[in-house]
């Protein structure tokens, strides 16, 4: 699977099942060499290794009363504690029906989700049957690795059955789109072969997971990321309490600062650095607190560089919404800015989700569309699930103005979503209107349409 930013997710996809020829082969006593510690922990590890078998129907959202076949898919998983397996949500999105096998163990066990993020790829499943977790040592999570670290990367990819192990290192530490969200989160790049069946697999350093694969790079070579422990501890956290609340985000416009013209306008000095504040978001937690025109020159404390960036780590930089993105929902975040050259120090309660403050939706899952008929006129909010309704190449292919609401469209009010007409059944009482399709519907009756429950 394929989204606007050229990501490939590592899902092994069978569109239908092909029948495996039996080879018999003549058998060789080997000796048995002995036993390292390093075997040992090899051991450890692919001993908490799973394959996820999972059945997936997602929902046809051009006809959104009908749904796509089911298609077969696997991916990987590895056990942390809790009787819990850790692995991607893009394995487990709109399931019907879900299994996992232990690495060397023949036998496939019902699993259920326990709880997903699509936001940043993760999910956790567990099996009922409690016997399934025994003997297994469950892995820890570490530390964010350092660039060009050495990996090992675990995982049940195309190519065969068993359990395969590649390793590589750390390229690149930064900000990037996660294809399955097209949320941009902390991710890392690792070169390491991997392809598709990798999904969920740990990436191991000095026997603890450092991360888990999620997508490469289309059209390059060894270019893959992994979903980093940073993002995996957040998800876990919010965990905590037994409800996942999500991630994040304060509804700031901004624009960079590093036009000096711009800087001089905004009454900045020589060496002061920041961002513009273009615009905040109707209902963003930073609504009333935070004014265009505001220049924001830190975020917790951290310095905030011209293009957005702050140093997360010595000479490792990465863009500010770090900062944000490590938060739980309901906390503060604490701001200095610039106002008409005076600094202020704000304080801003994160209670939105990322995402949740968007015109057009960004990919749906585990969810059916919403839609309503009427006169035989179809009516749907725009989303990009409707979008990918033109194929693999939808970023080109789908209408313009509603690839260009997805990209450029803000929200007016809170709560606002982009309504559309989707087509028309064509009838007699609709008649004159049989080619209208994919317009927006901006009022009806003279009453301006902010949702689709505005037009019902």
């Amino acid at each position: 699977m394929m989204n606007r930013f050229g990501y490939r997710l590592f899902l092994n996809v069978a569109f239908r099942f092909v029948t495996t020829a039996v080879l018999i082969a003549s058998v060789a006593v080997l000796t048995v060499p002995a036993v390292t510690a390093a075997s040992s922990q090899n051991n450890d590890i692919r001993d908490s290794m799973v394959k996820i078998y999972s059945v997936q129907i997602e929902p046809y959202y051009y006809d959104p009363w009908s749904m796509n076949r089911p298609t077969l898919s696997s991916g990987s998983g590895c056990v942390i504690e809790g009787r819990r397996i850790l692995t991607n949500a893009h394995i487990v999105s709109d399931h019907s029906f879900l299994q996992v096998r232990r690495h060397g163990d023949p036998t496939k066990h019902t699993a259920k989700v326990i709880a997903v993020s699509h936001a940043a790829d993760l999910a956790l499943i567990t099996v009922e049957d409690k016997s399934f977790f025994d003997d297994i040592k469950p892995l820890k999570l570490g530390d964010l690795p350092e660039v060009q670290q050495e990996v090992t990367v675990y995982g049940f990819p195309q190519g065969g059955d068993t359990l395969s192990i590649t390793k590589g290192v750390i390229s690149r530490i930064e900000h990037d789109a996660y294809a399955h969200s097209s949320i941009e989160l902390l991710a890392v790049q690792i070169d390491a072969a991997i392809n598709s069946g990798n999904s969920g697999g740990p990436v191991v350093i000095d026997n603890r997971v450092s991360g888990v694969v999620m997508q490469y790079l289309e059209d390059s070579e060894n270019i893959g990321y992994m979903v980093p422990t940073p993002v995996i501890k957040h998800f876990l956290a919010v965990l905590a309490d037994g409800r996942y609340d999500g991630i994040p985000e304060d509804g700031i416009v901004i624009q960079s600062m590093e036009n000096q013209s711009l800087k001089k306008m905004y009454s900045m000095q020589r060496r002061q650095t920041g961002v513009l504040v273009l615009k905040v978001l109707p209902g963003a937690p930073a609504e009333g607190v935070v004014k265009p025109g505001d220049v924001i020159v830190s975020v917790d404390g951290q310095v905030v560089a011209d293009d957005g960036t702050i140093e997360f780590r010595p000479r490792e930089r990465t863009s500010s919404a770090y900062l944000v993105q490590q938060h739980q929902i309901g906390k503060k975040l604490e701001l200095e800015v610039l106002r008409r050259g005076r600094k202020k120090t704000l304080s801003v309660v994160l209670n939105r989700a990322v995402g949740s403050l968007d015109l057009v939706a960004r990919e749906r899952y585990d969810v059916r569309p919403t839609y309503f008929i009427y006169g035989g006129l179809i009516f749907v909010p725009l989303t990009q699930n409707y979008l990918m309704s033109w194929g693999e190449d939808w970023y080109n292919d789908a209408p313009k103005n509603l690839v260009a609401l997805f990209n450029y469209g803000q929200p007016t009010v809170e709560g606002e979503e982009a309504v559309i007409l989707s087509k028309v059944l064509p009838a007699e009482v609709n008649g004159g209107y049989h080619d209208y399709s994919d317009l927006r519907i901006v009022k009806a009756n003279g009453k301006r349409i902010h949702r689709l429950r505005d037009l019902i």
